[in-house]
């Protein structure tokens, strides 16, 4: 069977996902078997899974990102900077703040979004871990909030507060970055490190759920030692100018806080709500072969994918890993579909692990089975983050961006 005419395939999102796509998709299908199109709001992908050094200013903003020019093959991939508003997938059109796009093959990969479970406040007191700016954001404000307490006529201690609502890999990952940043602002501001309190709020009835018990106590005591407060199976019920009320039980506390950083939960892109694909918190529970039920043409990746693991009858967690994996299967499930032969691959996730960072030389993991923790687990980490780097952008992109400092 001869094709008339060029397939139009459109890429939305260059996060993990969707760069992946494209940069594998690149290589497999030549410049007259169709026209590949990347849209993304910012001409640069960022390192989602850095964003908690930027926040505690242990990393420069400029460290987590890289331009996208710099991955993908011009001749090849047109890249649109735009919005993606709304994809009306009965007529295989996507709509844009600057306009549209018609697709014969769509790849939705538009990342997470906080998700505040409606309780009142967050969106309007918190800060959340989300991009690159809400992290030169977090970082700034804490900043200030040092620099201002000595200033003041009248000393308040909550500016020196800071409350991380969530114990997930987010959280407390976030705490091992700021227990290392909080030392030098002391110093740099001469702020008496006695007056600084890091408060921990997560209401399940543990840190980390779900991740080995034997190296979560190991986090949580080095944590402590670093001066974070722990407050396990505590609700945050709202958060307020102020500061946030939790509760335990029937006993309910007010903490005043001037920096309350939110990493709680995550959903998937609003834009899937907004097109009317049948969902659960923004992710598509989608078919073997990635695509969305009911639409043969649309692939769903990343933070807006929802696999079952049938193991566990529970969802696998949106992990960089995972949506790179969805990525190469995907792009290679676009080739087939182009050149109408082969057959579509299903995609299984095959897990390595997962190491969660306790700061610049200490961290927790489970890696082809086997519990690591300490400096060997930071090594692990940083040779993850680098791996990422490497399959994306080759050996360049690793010179460029890469972690190095491994001791």
């Amino acid at each position: 069977m001869i094709r008339l005419k060029k397939p139009n395939v459109v890429i939305l999102g260059a996060g993990y996902g969707g760069l992946m796509t494209t940069v594998r998709l690149q290589t497999m299908v030549g410049v007259n078997e169709a026209n590949i199109t990347l849209v993304n709001k910012n001409d640069y992908h960022y390192e989602s899974t850095w964003l908690h050094e930027a926040s505690a200013g242990t990393l420069h903003h400029d460290r987590v990102r890289y331009p996208i020019a710099d991955v993908i093959d011009s001749r090849k991939v047109n890249f649109v900077k735009d919005t993606v508003v709304k994809v009306v997938p009965e007529e295989n059109r996507v709509i844009l703040e600057n306009g549209e796009l018609s697709y014969d093959y769509l790849v939705v990969a538009l990342g997470f979004e906080s998700e505040t479970f409606g309780i009142k406040g967050i969106k309007e007191y918190a800060f959340s871990i989300a991009n690159v700016n809400a992290a030169r954001q977090i970082r700034e404000h804490i900043e200030y909030q040092f620099a201002t307490y000595n200033t003041e006529a009248e000393k308040r201690d909550e500016r020196l507060t800071i409350v991380v609502g969530g114990a997930g890999f987010t959280g407390i990952e976030f705490l091992g970055e700021l227990v290392n940043r909080v030392p030098e602002l002391c110093r740099e501001y001469d702020v008496d490190p006695h007056k600084v309190r890091i408060i921990c709020v997560e209401a399940a009835p543990t840190v980390l759920p779900g991740f080995d018990p034997e190296l979560v106590e190991y986090a949580v005591n080095l944590l402590e030692r670093k001066g974070v407060e722990f407050k396990i199976g505590t609700a945050i019920k709202e958060c307020t100018p102020e500061g946030i009320i939790v509760a335990k039980g029937d006993e309910v506390e007010e903490i005043k806080a001037s920096t309350v950083v939110w990493a709680a939960g995550v959903r998937g892109s609003y834009v899937i709500d907004e097109s009317g694909f049948e969902a659960m918190r923004g992710r598509v529970k989608v078919d073997p072969f990635l695509r969305a039920p009911g639409y043969e043409n649309v692939f769903i990746v990343g933070d807006c994918s929802l696999i079952i693991n049938e193991e566990t009858n529970r969802p696998y967690p949106p992990t960089a890993q995972i949506a790179m994996q969805q990525g190469e299967v995907c792009a290679k499930n676009l080739a087939v579909l182009i050149r109408q032969q082969g057959e579509l691959q299903a995609f299984k996730p095959d897990l390595k692990g997962s190491v969660c960072s306790l700061g610049e030389d200490d961290a927790i993991g489970v890696v082809f089975g086997k519990k690591i923790w300490g400096s060997k687990a930071s090594f692990m980490k940083k040779m993850i983050d680098n791996r990422a780097l490497y399959l994306i952008g080759g050996s360049s992109l690793v010179m460029k961006k890469g972690k190095f400092n491994f001791f």
